[in-house]
């Protein structure tokens, strides 16, 4: 894997830590540990957690790091310590309930210690190097509230502090006696419920963040030889310090400004001459204060005839603000580094103040991916309240686009590239530009009960989309109006996903009912359904258009005839949980899943196995994508994470794109090779065909689903013969031809170089002849041909000579336009074949090829 667009901190008090080495980052992603160079953006994934991570610490000398976990009520939750060398387990042990709220290590790096929630409230002390607990105490006293935080001193090695709602005191470890000794902070009448702490180089004082706005200063009373743990007098409150607002004197009663939403995260700035504390609001702003020491104190008021507890002693000299509250604040190189609650990470110069945002993620669960047709530089996501474009390359967000308070449940570009479709939870379908993010036009009411699924044709003029209410709608786009063609009704459930086949003409829903329905977009017309035993979760037509793959809940993978709808084989996609996206590449080799088991796979389409695997993520997989060029497979999870990974298929395309180029220009490839190139360009649609790198050009196919050819196009043996091979399957309706891209199955005639379908002549041993195809085996309209020479009966190309429109000769003895010959001459459908290819008619072809 490359890279992770977004880091799951979320609400993680100090979710991001630096490594001491200064190269290294340290964070949450679900219940995944991240550890990931900021320079090269390399990431290692530490997995060994069971439940989202909820607290994350890194040692001192930078050699561990320490992690705990949430669980279900009545669980016992994990905490693990790691190597961060090796990023092995070195040991672990679940003796919290339920939660753990904070983990941290002591200035010595000899022990971990970490505090559990409000279901367990106690504090364990756990020896590093040996890997065994030490001792443990209830962290609250009678009369104070839960503590929710650990913070380390930096001199002593034993000793550390607990802060959380009215409480704060001192801690000492006493390893000999396996005991914990503790001393509270008397607050009096002061209540304040503290969320964030940070303690002075020297031990001396310690700053406190609180839900009330101000900052807390503690003298701790230490005594200045380090050796002695503990305090010489119990620990003071010095204050509960607010903003200075710029006058000398304040007014009777005036209380000082206070950070708006608490301060959620501190850090002290220390330097040669001064100390600065760095200050983060609940509001978002993010400011470099410095203490005052003579100031004014504020009368007291005459109404309340009370002393306001908050001093203004806090001097503003640098402000700015992110878009959420910071929950990591962290420094590194006259920079500083924040951590946000919504999975954020800016910096901030600090000479300039200047923020700029590194990563981001989206907040809730991604619903769909999408590419730009044959695009892959960048990609776009949806989620709630808003619809975002990355790019591939530099993992960069590119443009955000808000609707705030609805959900965004599918997007897709337009094949030029001008607008993102998107549908939306409240029924609503939006066009935005992808460059500003504009709205283009926006479709009022388009289903009752949310828009579920939404694709686009490739010539941007028709919509398809899919309804909570189980509806399939058909839209027709125009620059000017969007106007509804047609209600599709068959679901009984949402409609979970729909895509449209390469010719445009076709497209298949897949429903949580059970059912996955091919529908003509063109007459509006139902043409077949696909039923299991399963809430379909995903489909995706195979580049050749002849078979379809579906996921579900059932864990399995099948596979169906475009044809009849029938199931031709079934797979299992996974063995513990359901799979929730599928894709197949563009050249039909490969297919990509993800599902609730967390895993991306790719699979090999022919044999049914998957070939890689991939593990990172942290929650249930929603969405997989390949990019156009096969490069890239990008996937998305319910915790608004985003993976970019290297594809393990992208040097076999490379090849066959570079084989296909070489012959392109020989018509007597074989079809094994030509296939794939033949029908991912769009097999049913019209047009020439190209090399397999090159686009094809859609033109407008008939009202009756037949194919509209241009004049004075050459049709090569290849197309042909796939053609002949649709028609004998259409009218013999015995058998799928297997293709280079579809896989085996039982009554699937084999088609490497011709079919051998029942009744259908053999024809691998056809002459070439200037790029046209002989027919040894194929009769005369008098009877029999001559050896080596072509038929030349009537409408019977020459050599050298082109085909008409439907690629068949015109020959009353020849076969017709839909491929099966109906001459006396010729087998007809039904007969078989021996070994050597002889059919058993009653006009049998000798072993030389030559009817009598």
């Amino acid at each position: 894997m490359t890279v992770v667009f977004g880091c799951v901190l979320g609400a993680t008090v100090q979710g991001l830590n630096i490594h001491p080495d200064g190269l290294h980052f340290v964070y949450p992603l679900g219940c995944k540990v991240v550890v990931q160079d900021w320079q090269t953006k390399r990431q290692i994934f530490l997995s060994g957690h069971t439940n989202v991570v909820s607290a994350i610490a890194v040692s001192p000398d930078g050699k561990y790091i320490a992690s705990g976990q949430i669980n279900h009520m009545g669980f016992k939750a994990l905490v693990i310590l790691w190597s961060f060398e090796t990023s092995q387990i070195l040991s672990k042990y679940d003796i919290h309930k339920v939660r753990v709220e904070s983990v941290t290590f002591t200035c010595d790096s000899k022990h971990l210690i970490s505090l559990g929630g409000r279901d367990d409230s106690n504090i364990i002390v756990w020896n590093v190097e040996k890997g065994e607990a030490v001792c443990g105490a209830v962290a609250n006293c009678g009369t104070s509230g839960s503590a929710v935080l650990l913070c380390r001193t930096n001199l002593r090695g034993h000793c550390f502090i607990t802060g959380g709602e009215g409480t704060l005191r001192l801690w000492k470890v006493i390893p000999d006696r396996r005991q914990l000794e503790t001393v509270d902070v008397k607050f009096g009448l002061i209540k304040r419920h503290i969320i964030c702490i940070v303690i002075d180089e020297m031990d001396m004082f310690a700053y406190c963040g609180t839900t009330t706005g101000d900052v807390v200063k503690v003298k701790l009373n230490y005594d200045s030889d380090v050796n002695i743990l503990d305090p010489v007098t119990n620990p003071v409150l010095l204050g509960c310090f607010g903003k200075y607002v710029g006058r000398k004197k304040l007014l009777a009663g005036e209380e000082p400004a206070r950070y708006s939403q608490g301060v959620t995260a501190l850090h002290l700035w220390s330097t040669n001459t001064k100390c600065q504390i760095i200050v983060g609001g609940g509001d978002g702003t993010i400011e470099l204060v410095k203490e005052l020491v003579n100031t004014t104190l504020p009368a007291p008021s005459v109404l309340r005839k009370v002393k306001m507890p908050s001093l203004p002693q806090l001097l503003v000299l640098k402000s700015t603000t992110v878009n959420s509250a910071p929950t990591s604040l962290q420094m590194l190189h006259m920079t500083i580094f924040v951590g946000t609650m919504l999975s954020e990470i800016f910096t901030i110069d600090v000479e300039t103040f200047e923020v700029k945002l590194h990563v981001t993620c989206h907040k809730h669960a991604i619903h769909d991916i999408a590419f730009p047709h044959e695009y892959s530089e960048v990609f776009a996501t949806c989620s709630k309240d808003d619809i975002r474009v990355w790019s591939t390359e530099t993992s960069l967000e590119l443009l955000r686009i808000t609707v705030a308070n609805f959900t965004c449940t599918g997007i897709q570009f337009t094949c030029d590239g001008k607008s993102i479709i998107s549908g939306w939870n409240d029924g609503e379908i939006r066009a935005f530009t992808p460059q500003t993010g504009r709205l283009i036009y926006e479709i009022h009411n388009a289903h009752s009960k949310g828009v579920t699924a939404i694709a686009i044709t490739t010539g941007g003029h028709r919509i398809v989309s899919g309804g909570g209410e189980g509806q399939v709608r058909v839209w027709e786009i125009k620059p000017t109006y969007q106007k509804l063609e047609g209600i599709l009704q068959e679901h009984r459930g949402p409609v979970s996903c729909i895509r449209i086949s390469s010719s445009d003409t076709e497209a298949i829903s897949a429903s949580s009912d059970g059912t996955c329905v091919i529908w003509d977009i063109v007459r509006l017309t139902r043409k077949h359904s696909l039923f299991a035993n399963t809430q379909f979760m995903g489909v995706c037509y195979h580049p050749s258009d002849l078979q379809v793959v579906t996921t579900g809940t059932d864990c399995k993978i099948g596979y169906w005839e475009v044809y009849d709808g029938s199931l031709i084989r079934e797979i299992d996609g996974s063995t513990s949980s359901g799979l929730n996206a599928i894709e197949i590449t563009t050249d039909g080799e490969h297919i990509l899943t993800g599902g609730n088991d967390q895993y991306v796979k790719v699979w090999n389409y022919h044999k049914g196995i998957p070939t890689h695997i991939g593990t990172g993520h942290a929650s249930v997989i929603t969405a997989v994508r390949f990019s156009p060029d096969n490069r890239h497979i990008i996937s998305g999870s319910s915790d608004g994470g985003i993976f970019q990974w290297k594809s393990p298929v992208v040097k076999k395309w490379l090849q066959e794109s570079q084989q296909s180029r070489s012959h392109s220009s020989r018509s007597t490839r074989s079809i094994g090779s030509k296939q794939g190139a033949t029908e991912r360009e769009g097999e049913g649609s019209s047009g020439q065909v190209e090399t397999l790198d090159s686009a094809r050009s859609v033109q407008g196919s008939k009202g009756d689903g037949t194919e509209e050819r241009k004049l004075g196009e050459v049709c090569t043996y290849e197309e042909e013969h796939v053609n002949s091979v649709r028609n004998i399957i259409t009218e013999g309706g015995e058998g799928t031809p297997k293709s280079g891209n579809t896989p085996k199955s039982s009554g699937t005639p084999k088609s490497a170089n011709t079919p051998k379908s029942n009744g259908t002549p053999k024809s691998g041993n056809t002459p070439k002849s200037n790029g046209t195809p002989k027919s040894a085996n194929t009769p005369k309209s008098n009877g029999t041909p001559k050896s080596g020479n072509t038929p030349k009966s009537n409408g019977t190309p020459k050599s050298g000579n082109t085909l008409k429109s439907n690629g068949t000769p015109k020959s009353g003895n020849t076969p017709k336009s839909n491929g099966t010959p109906k001459s006396n001459d010729t087998p007809k459908s039904g007969n078989t074949l021996k070994s050597n290819g002889t059919p058993k008619s009653g006009n049998t072809l000798k072993n030389n090829g030559a009817p009598k």
